[in-house]
């Protein structure tokens, strides 16, 4: 009698006497059904002329060996000659045994549904698992006899069970019954069985993982289950993510990858691949699927948020077709292309591509077509969007024909349809166009292109009113393309925000919204910043406004860390500090620009942002500031009042002795302070200012260098202010500058500065000794301009290089 459900022993398993007693209701395996050769039942029993039974293949395999080896044919068994080698089916036999097998197959399944419970031992389970596993690889219609029994269901829930052997065990046993079976791959279809499966690709341990795939990838070659597979929560994601594993085992990593693409047959899957990353099937589906794929794809593409690398891979691979639909495809394929290429132009590499495969033509075109096939206004914004997208690039827009007479963006023709467009849509649309303009403007070789084109429209107050749309997003974009014609544009724009329509107010609103630092505030203060400083007539209104306070508040706050940093941090700070510098511009002729400046001690403020390293352009600024601050100290310092002389002095004036007043500014000659009369000397500043002659922006050094000269200027004491700049080690680094020779604004600078030095005879004396100053001071009088000739003439005289001739001459004045 066997002894094991196969015929095959295993005396190491478990609760083999449970085994024995199921294994008495199996009939016994008769001798006669056993080859002699092989030691197995017989498949196909064939008798020999001495009446010998053997199966088949194996007696043909013997009589190969005799013959190979020159012997005569015997008998495997008798080992006598045999006069023939014809082989006599033993069809009686072979029926017998193949119904002993139904019979015995029948009690064996039987069995197995009874071990098959999650009540079994382990070993029970196991051994009718390999049981059902051996009948399946012994004959594809006991597949089906699997299925009718119903062992699919039962052998699925044993994925249930605790004992780690038999789920993997269970995995094995299912890839064998649905192996080349659709009907037991429906079947496995049923409930939530492919979401069993599918928990078991997350599985920490391997062999369950890998045992999962590969019964995974066997249910996805039918296509009505690829479908199912894609259904379930997260498989699609799982897949993606083994298939692109760089830990995961390699047979586990091409079975996943084997799956996704059978899961590729079913357009939703290859949507749901799309989404989490894995977009190559659903570009293919948009470059070779039907007209309804195309479209799907297209659509659904639109839908998608991309990371940049993938829109760069989107571009390369699709970007001509979809620009090609645009150009020819109808109206709801236009739309499906329009808002694929919006996502991928976002990117700057992305967007590249885009240009380089034609899309500004047919861009452009539909943006100003008005006609039957135009497009609506919600997929002219779309266009609108992606173009602001591509100008965003830095491309070299004024090389790339647009129009039929290959304008290009740039031409004024062009700008003048953008800026038409801008005045007579939507604010949707409006704000795309002004971001269009505000990325042509951002360029400098296209610029000045879109300045002129603006300029000889007249378009500059209509551009100006959007500062007041109620808009945010119209708004900003409004307010960075101002900031960006500021430089160019400067009085007309003053001109407009001059006027009574509020746009100066709705500025300095923006400017003061408590609310971090935006993107929107940095522009707006930039915009005013770059606003030509000498017009009297804004930075009046700018006072009335307020706006002078409010920037001495926000610098304040932001110095002292009360207003949170971020990436416009510096901008706005620098723009503050410029448009605070506007009040020191027009201090000879407003009293209250002095007042203000007293009250709020703005001397002190820009003083205290010399020392902002780091920020060139507050240093700079900070510099001109006090440049012009110390000027007015000439005009604001109180000169003392000298006593009348008494009696016996107007009779006998010898006797006459210079009163001494003593506490006067030694510079001014007069009562100063740096809050009432901004006195740089009162401030300390003078050590502060050349310590930033030697800075490495230019720039600052001019800025540093004029504010340092005000101490020399006509009408205050020379002498003293040569004696303070002395004392401030500031002699030297004005010599290093005229000798660096850095740019001319600073040489020129420099000359008029060490000419006022030299008047110094101790100075001069040291300064003769040194050829490298007089070399610099003859390079200047030889190739300067008239003034700084004639400047550099005055120093080379107070070092005899050039003798003085004003006393040889008679004056005949």
């Amino acid at each position: 009698m066997a002894e094991s459900w196969d015929g095959n022993h295993d005396p190491g398993s478990p609760s083999e006497e449970s085994y024995h007693l199921e294994r008495l209701h199996i009939e016994p395996i008769y001798d006669a059904f056993i080859c002699p050769l092989t030691k197995q039942v017989m498949q196909d029993p064939v008798t020999l002329e001495n009446g010998m039974t053997f199966e088949r293949e194996s007696i043909e395999k013997w009589f190969k060996e005799c013959r190979d080896s020159g012997r005569k044919p015997v008998c495997p068994l008798t080992h006598r000659d045999l006069k023939s080698t014809e082989l006599n089916p033993s069809i009686a036999l072979r029926n017998t045994i193949e119904e002993w097998n139904a019979r015995n197959e029948a009690a064996q399944i039987d069995m197995a549904r009874r071990s098959l419970s999650m009540g079994s031992a382990e070993g029970d389970i196991m051994q009718a698992l390999k049981f059902v596993q051996h009948l399946c690889q012994k004959s594809r219609t006991n597949k089906h006899v699997i299925r009718n029994a119903g062992l699919i269901p039962m052998i699925v829930d044993m994925l249930k069970t605790s004992s780690r052997r038999v789920r993997c065990k269970a995995l094995e046993t299912l890839l064998v019954v649905v192996e080349d079976d659709d009907d037991n791959k429906e079947v496995m279809a049923e409930g939530d069985n492919v979401r069993t499966i599918v928990k078991f690709l997350s599985n920490e341990q391997s062999k369950e993982r890998e045992a999962a795939i590969s019964l995974l990838y066997e249910l996805s070659k039918s296509k009505n289950l690829c479908g199912k597979i894609g259904s379930v929560n997260g498989a699609i994601l799982i897949l993606v993510g083994m298939a692109s594993s760089k830990s995961e085992n390699l047979v586990a990593v091409e079975k996943a990858e084997n799956t996704l693409e059978n899961l590729e047959k079913c357009e939703i899957n290859v949507k749901q691949m799309a989404e989490n990353g894995r977009l190559q099937p659903l570009l293919t589906l948009l470059l070779e699927g039907s007209s309804d794929t195309k479209l799907s794809m297209a659509v659904f593409l639109g839908e998608l948020v991309l990371n940049n690398d993938v829109k760069v891979l989107v571009a390369r691979t699709i970007g001509s077709s979809l620009i090609s639909i645009m150009r020819h495809g109808d109206m709801s394929s236009r739309e499906a292309a329009l808002k694929s290429l919006n996502q991928i132009s976002s990117d700057e590499s992305s967007a590249k591509i885009l240009i380089e495969a034609g899309i500004l033509p047919p861009l452009v075109k539909d943006l100003f077509f008005v006609g039957a096939n135009q497009l609506p206004m919600k997929l002219k914004e779309v266009s609108a969007t992606i173009l602001a997208n591509i100008v965003n690039t830095g491309y070299d827009f004024d090389s790339v024909p647009v129009g039929s007479e290959h304008q290009t963006l740039v031409s004024e023709d062009i700008v003048h349809n953008f800026l038409h467009l801008i005045s007579n849509t939507g604010p949707a649309i409006e704000c795309k166009l002004l971001q269009v303009l505000f990325g042509l403007t951002s360029s400098p070789t296209t610029v000045f292109n879109v300045v002129s084109a603006i300029k000889s429209s007249a378009a500059t107050i209509s551009l100006v009113q959007f500062i007041e749309a109620p808009q945010k997003d119209l708004r900003v974009a409004s307010i960075k393309l101002l900031r960006n014609l500021s430089p160019h544009m400067g009085q007309e724009l003053a001109r407009c925000l001059r006027g009574t329509s509020g746009q100066l107010g709705s500025l300095i609103k923006v400017i003061s919204e408590n609310t971090g630092i935006t993107e929107e505030q940095a522009a707006a203060v930039g915009l005013l910043a770059d606003l030509p400083e000498r017009d009297r007539g804004l930075t009046r209104q700018m006072l009335d406004e307020g706006a002078f306070q409010l920037a001495i508040s926000r610098i304040v706050s932001i110095r002292h860390g009360e207003t949170r940093g971020n990436r416009f941090v510096t901008p706005y700070l620098e723009g503050l500090v410029k448009v605070l510098s506007r009040i020191t511009f027009v201090l000879n002729d407003e009293p209250n620009a002095v007042s203000l400046c007293r009250e709020q001690n703005v001397a002190a403020l820009f003083i205290e942002l010399l020392q902002t390293n780091g920020l060139d352009n507050v240093q700079m600024v900070s510099a001109m500031a006090l440049e012009n601050l110390s000027q007015e100290s000439k005009n604001l310092t109180k000169l003392p009042e000298i006593p009348k002389p008494g009696f016996c002095v107007s009779i006998f004036p010898c006797l006459t002795k210079p009163p001494v007043i003593t506490g006067l500014c030694k510079v001014h000659r007069g009562t100063c302070s740096l809050r009432d009369t901004f006195c740089l000397l009162e401030g300390q500043a003078v050590d502060k200012l050349v310590a930033l002659l030697d800075h490495t922006n230019e720039k600052v050094v001019e800025a540093s260098l004029a504010a340092v000269c005000t101490l020399l200027d006509d009408g205050v004491d020379i002498e003293q202010g040569v004696h303070e700049l002395c004392e401030a080690e500031g002699i030297k680094p004005i010599l290093l500058v005229l000798l660096e020779k850095r740019t001319e604004t600073l040489r020129r600078r420099a000359v008029w500065a060490v000419e006022r030095l030299l008047r110094s005879e101790d100075i001069s004396f040291e300064v003769s000794g040194d050829p490298n100053v007089s070399t610099a001071l003859v390079d200047a009088f030889q190739h300067g301009d008239y003034r700084t000739r004639q400047i550099a003439e005055r120093a080379l005289k107070h070092v005899d290089r050039i003798p003085n001739f004003s006393g040889v001459f008679p004056n005949t004045g």
